[in-house]
């Protein structure tokens, strides 16, 4: 949630108090500044509902215990990654239930990690263009790591399978839409233009209308948030649950879920292709 480096807010000279010294007051004070919960493209859901609540405290924490922005957000990767990797173990039965959640539970640490991460940074004063890269590349990996470990999941063991090759598409997928994205910053740059286009979020529409009606109805319907990290988390482990109470010899609802995220993948990655080209972003 922190692809944009954040402006510090309130006078540069202005005297904060060291780390041991800062209450969860003075972190929201200079870690969440106003506007922060606003950012509809970077700020995600569930920031909004309940992390960005819960950070400063955690900030607090790790603030007294000398941790750096750019070392929170290396134990974000780390907990997207272990929470792909959990949801993949080779288990059956009421034991995939508790991975899955295993991995829920993972991805709640990674997103609060994702929150604490910038909120640090602000605070210290220390954001860095090597802490946004860091950030994206966090999110890269979580994703690919749970889609992937989906898969696995759904074939019912680490094997080879039907299963564990649509999870690799969903994951190529995943990548690629966020490749996309951060590639517009990267054509603009290698063209000698300002990271954002003029026009703000017109610059964002279409300029055909049939595909700019395409793209609100696909934004309306929100089919996309199902192979980011928190969303396909919760599904995982209701389809886990589903699983347990059917009994059935094979993880049927995975399974079903894994066919719906790679789909989805397939088409948001060339829908989202085809909504850039036709946008004035690289314009």
């Amino acid at each position: 949630m922190e692809a944009e480096l954040p402006k510090n807010h309130g006078p540069h000279d202005e005297v904060r108090p060291g780390r041991r010294s800062a209450s969860v007051a003075d972190i929201r004070r200079y870690g969440q500044p106003p506007g922060l919960k606003d950012r509809r493209n970077e700020e995600h859901w569930a920031g909004r509902l309940y992390m960005r609540s819960l950070s400063p405290y955690f900030a607090w924490v790790f603030l007294r215990l000398g941790l750096s922005p750019n070392q929170l957000t290396y134990l974000m990767m780390l907990s997207g990654v272990v929470a792909g990797v959990v949801v993949s173990l080779p288990v059956s039965g009421d034991a995939s239930l508790w991975t899955a959640l295993g991995g829920a539970l993972l991805i709640q640490l990674y997103l609060l990690l994702d929150c604490v991460d910038g909120e640090v940074a602000r605070y210290l004063r220390q954001t860095s263009v090597a802490g946004v890269f860091l950030d994206r590349i966090g999110h890269y990996l979580s994703e690919v790591a749970l889609l992937v470990g989906l898969g696995f999941a759904a074939q019912g063991g680490w094997e080879s399978g039907g299963y564990v090759e649509l999870g690799l598409v969903a994951a190529l997928g995943a990548a690629l839409i966020k490749a996309e994205t951060d590639n517009v910053v990267v054509a603009r740059a290698k063209s000698g233009l300002p990271a954002d286009p003029v026009g703000g979020d017109r610059a964002l529409r279409p300029r055909s209308t049939g595909i700019a009606l395409a793209r609100q109805a696909a934004s309306m319907l929100r089919f996309h948030r199902i192979i980011g990290a928190v969303e396909l988390s919760l599904l995982i482990a209701a389809a886990a649950a589903l699983d347990v109470v059917l009994g059935t010899d094979t993880p049927a609802a995975l399974r079903v879920l894994t066919v719906a995220v790679a789909a989805v993948a397939v088409a948001q990655t060339l829908l989202h292709l085809v909504s850039i080209l036709a946008s004035r972003r690289l314009k």
